[in-house]
């Protein structure tokens, strides 16, 4: 063996470590800090649609459309940010998209106008955001764990809930006591204060430092950087547009982030500050549905693996449509229990659409189902985006969000039919897509 062999077969050989906790879980852990970090944008929304009206006498439509603009981007985005990261690095990837949003968040301290607005909360943070979504998580988990997989899913996907628990509560805080600038300035700050722990601690891949991702038998080179991702991405959405069960799977879940994201993350607060509640009663209260997501996220994963998903999501969103259905009537001035069994019940409900939504996914589609999910995860952006949008002008025009609550809550009735009519793919038949 020549030297120049024996030196390459050292650099993609594994180095000896004592370290007694695998690396591993020091990316997991830096990841799921940045997810925090990051969550801080999606608290704010909601809280800033009353300042800002009350202040630029901008109507709730507007301010709705700059907030439908950063979902739909975050949608959007998200199916090609694990292309990116496989072309250019977790790192670098993660490390822009906190600055991006640190810049779009900050510039809004000087906004003026309402196009200002879109984009600086609509263009630039819904880009940023869409490069964190769903994808930063699955990378690091497919590229760092062999075992363990599902355990460090669920955890990296509860870092979002734990993030609005922490900083709904402050933010609400701050804007009430102070000013919404104030709020802004602490997201763009939240955003950057994770950037050096990226930069330095956040490794795209386990032989970057010579170990074998967790659980593994073997060393696994580092692969070249990826070109043709993005392309796949597109070849697989254009051929299961052409399936029955992508529309399905794409409508159900589209009426999933309309009744989620785009009308209880964006429009709840001011809803309730209409009943003249507090807003960071009822900012705390949108925080304990936090909690409760992630207790539903892994429920659902636990019937999943028990029960029919097509009936699963049937009754989740029935559940969810009939409690929007009494929303209007528990809305008002002091925090009750019945407003509190909503907020636990809706927390529980959630996300509990992700895991059978998946294992339909799977089912269908095969070895592409994580790219199809992402196409499937935009349809529910785009639903939140559009809610976000309408509720507002439905604000402007009624004087009253009750005609929002009953139009999701029969959304949500007709995705449990939905769910119910997606065909079942029989035992041997080969996957579309």
């Amino acid at each position: 063996m020549t030297q120049t062999t024996e030196a390459a077969a050292a650099e993609q050989s594994p180095k000896p470590t004592r370290a007694r906790v695998h690396r591993a879980w020091f990316v997991a852990a830096v990841t799921f800090v940045t997810i925090i970090g990051a969550a801080a944008f999606r608290s704010v929304p909601g809280l800033l649609i009353d300042p800002l009206h009350d202040e630029f006498d901008w109507s709730r439509g507007t301010i709705g459309a700059a907030v439908s603009v950063n979902l739909a981007l975050y949608g959007l985005t998200a199916p090609f940010a694990a292309a990116l990261m496989d072309r250019f690095g977790i790192r670098r990837v993660v490390a822009v998209a906190l600055t991006v949003i640190a810049a779009g968040s900050w510039l809004t301290v000087w906004m003026t106008a309402a196009w200002q607005l879109m984009l600086c909360w609509g263009l630039l943070v819904g880009l940023g955001s869409g490069s964190m979504a769903l994808a930063f998580a699955a990378t690091v988990t497919n590229r760092w764990f062999t075992e363990r997989r599902g355990l460090v899913s669920g955890i990296l996907t509860a870092a979002s809930a734990s993030g609005q628990l922490i900083f709904l509560p402050l933010l609400s805080w701050i804007i009430d006591r102070y000013d919404w600038r104030p709020a802004a300035v602490t997201v763009a700050l939240a955003a950057l204060a994770v950037v050096p722990f990226v930069w330095l601690l956040l490794h795209d891949h386990p032989a970057d430092v010579g170990q074998k991702p967790y659980g593994a038998a073997e060393f696994v080179p580092k692969p070249p950087p990826v070109r043709g991702a993005a392309r796949r991405a597109v070849t697989v959405l254009l051929s299961a547009v052409r399936t029955g069960p992508f529309w399905l799977l794409a409508g159900t879940f589209a009426i999933c982030g309309a009744s989620t994201n785009g009308l209880i993350q964006t429009h709840f607060i001011p809803a309730a500050h209409d009943h003249h509640m507090p807003v960071q009663a009822a900012a705390s209260l949108l925080a304990v549905i936090g909690v409760f997501d992630v207790v539903g996220t892994i429920a659902s994963g636990w019937f999943t693996d028990r029960f029919e998903p097509r009936r699963l999501l049937a009754v989740y969103y029935a559940l969810r449509g009939v409690s929007l259905m009494f929303l209007p009537l528990l809305l008002g001035p002091a925090v009750h229990p019945p407003m509190i069994f909503f907020i636990v019940f809706y927390g529980l409900d959630w996300v509990a659409t992700v895991p059978p939504t998946l294992a339909l996914c799977r089912e269908q589609y095969g070895e592409d189902s994580a790219i199809v999910f992402g196409w499937v995860l935009a349809s529910h952006q785009i639903g939140a985006a559009l809610v976000a949008f309408l509720g507002g002008v439905a604000r402007d025009t009624f004087g009253t969000y009750d005609v929002v609550w009953y139009a999701s809550g029969a959304l949500c009735a007709a995705a449990a039919l939905m769910a119910l009519v997606i065909r079942r793919r029989a035992a041997g038949e080969a996957a579309v897509a």
